[in-house]
């Protein structure tokens, strides 16, 4: 059996290199996240089914990962013969060609995948990524501690909630925190947060005629509340953590209650991972005057770049990777809990993962409740929970995550990050002839 090549950050392929490459190899851009390790780990009984191709890896944080796969596919460098993108990019890089739509076989089933993961990453009918793992957001929590506190912590909490329960069980001189945050800069890093954040204090990027509401107080309000909880209860260095830094500290019982992705749930609560696992409990994300937008709806996925020498490698390579028996071999090798979540009703309908995962049903129900046709407590004119589905946003939503950071680590007040933020908004959505 071929080893796996993984492929280390500071790789650098060139279009010259890319057209090297052999027929049979395949190159994959993909996300530091737990999930897409494993599939690293598991790719050698792929490799074995398919002896004529070998697959190389490119593993990059979120951040890097996002950059190089748009800059790849903007400039059609053909670096990579299979991207890990999301619901942002999928229906946008579809409609303007630089996907090659998928069509898997009838094993596959299609129709298993959850509708808000198929919708979400299809345009006009045509699937063009296949979801990897899918997510909501919700609160993870220790329920140890909050027992201890007498406070319990219904769905949909408010944050006046969440903030007494962080309050209750902060403890700084034995490196307790009561909440962990992202705080790393980034559209669907700390902003992923963030924005449904705003959402449930009844803020939204734009109004209805496309111009940035970034000034509005219900985003001043938001955004002060976060800043002073993080400040107050959150752990030093909150500026620079994203999923993996919170994990780990969440891991090492450090952190009392995390409001993130819901595929953390699998980590969080597995004893060969967690210190704290038997403690953890969870609820629906928190509300303070709308639920609407509260939690996001997102899908690590696989797709093909057009014009890519592999695709029909490629597509071999993706159908294996998010099918159903891909899943058995996951819950195979480290059990049903540790599978990739959030992406087929077949999965939550296993009785062998109803019984390991004691997260499925708060998990499903986050995925099932977002809405990104209805997520802003006014009018919108935007799709999307955590980011608007237009092709500006990307460069906004950075411009704006690095501004948040800024107020988050006291570089700035909330007030300056905001109207900064509101001028780039609107000079972006200028210079795109919004209005």
């Amino acid at each position: 059996m071929k080893s796996l090549r993984n492929t280390a950050l500071g790789l650098t392929l060139g279009v010259a290199g890319a057209s090297m490459a052999f027929a049979g190899e395949l190159t994959i851009a993909t996300v530091n996240n737990g999930h897409m390790i494993e599939m690293q780990k598991l790719t050698p009984a792929f490799e074995a089914a398919n002896p004529d191709i070998t697959v190389n890896w490119v593993t990059l944080d979120e951040g890097t990962l996002r950059s190089r796969v748009t800059t790849d596919i903007t400039t059609k460098g053909g670096q990579f013969d299979i991207m890990t993108i999301g619901m942002y990019e999928a229906p946008i890089w579809g409609e303007r060609g630089w996907l090659e739509p998928l069509e898997f076989s009838a094993e596959y089933d299609a129709d298993d995948i959850l509708p808000a993961m198929r919708d979400g990453l299809s345009f006009d009918g045509t699937l063009f990524a296949a979801p990897f793992y899918g997510e909501s957001s919700m609160i993870m929590y220790r329920k140890d501690l909050l027992d201890a506190a007498g406070i319990t912590l219904e769905d949909n909490p408010s944050w006046s909630t969440i903030e007494e329960a962080a309050a209750a069980m902060t403890d700084k001189d034995a490196g307790q925190y009561g909440i962990c945050l992202r705080g790393k800069p980034g559209w669907g890093d700390n902003m992923a947060f963030i924005t449904t954040m705003a959402n449930s204090f009844g803020a939204q990027w734009f109004n209805e005629d496309w111009t940035p509401a970034l000034d509005s107080p219900e985003w001043n309000e938001a955004v002060n509340f976060y800043v002073n909880l993080l400040t107050t209860y959150g752990p030093p260095g909150s500026s620079g953590n994203s999923f993996n830094e919170i994990l780990a500290l969440m891991n090492e019982g450090k952190c009392g209650m995390w409001i993130d992705a819901t595929i953390a749930a699998s980590f969080v609560t597995d004893p060969g991972q967690s210190q704290v696992a038997d403690t953890i409990a969870f609820a629906q994300s928190p509300q303070q005057v709308t639920t609407k937008g509260a939690n996001w709806l997102w899908a690590w996925s696989l797709a093909i770049p057009a014009g890519t020498n592999q695709a029909e490698d490629a597509q071999k390579f993706i159908e294996w990777a998010t099918s159903k028996e891909y899943i058995e071999l996951v819950a195979e090798n480290n059990g049903w809990g540790s599978v990739p979540t959030g992406t087929r009703q077949s999965t939550y309908d296993n009785p062998s993962f109803q019984e390991a995962a004691v997260f499925a049903e708060a998990e499903l129900k986050a995925i099932l409740s977002a809405n990104p046709e209805d997520s802003t407590l006014n009018p919108s004119p935007y799709v999307g929970v955590q980011f608007a589905a237009i092709p500006e946003f990307q460069a906004i939503g950075t411009a704006v995550g690095q501004q948040m950071t800024a107020a988050l680590a006291g570089d700035i007040t909330v007030e300056e990050a905001l109207a900064a933020s509101q001028e780039a908004a609107d000079r972006e959505m200028r210079q795109a002839g919004y209005y």
